[in-house]
């Protein structure tokens, strides 16, 4: 989780999406890493990101996605 998090902060596209939205909408932007694993699985420092966002986000609930997401393509490949 570690790994993946640190590839999106460091992932170019990212950083070329802020630098447009910054010179479109003079506000400063930032890069917040939202990983979660295939079987649900957060990295110790997902609530402190969440702690960024404006609004309220239950960490349950973007884990269940994950894993009816997985859920849904393995039924899929195994058919």
């Amino acid at each position: 989780m570690i790994k993946k998090e640190a590839e999106k902060i460091l992932i170019y596209e990212y950083k070329d999406l802020i630098i447009e939205i910054q010179g479109k909408r003079y506000v400063k932007s930032k890069v917040i890493p939202v990983t979660i694993g295939a079987t649900g699985t957060i990295s110790k420092l997902l609530r402190q990101y969440l702690c960024n966002i404006p609004g309220k986000y239950e960490i349950k609930e973007r884990q269940k996605t994950a894993i009816l997401g997985t859920a849904h393509i393995l039924r899929i490949v195994l058919m």
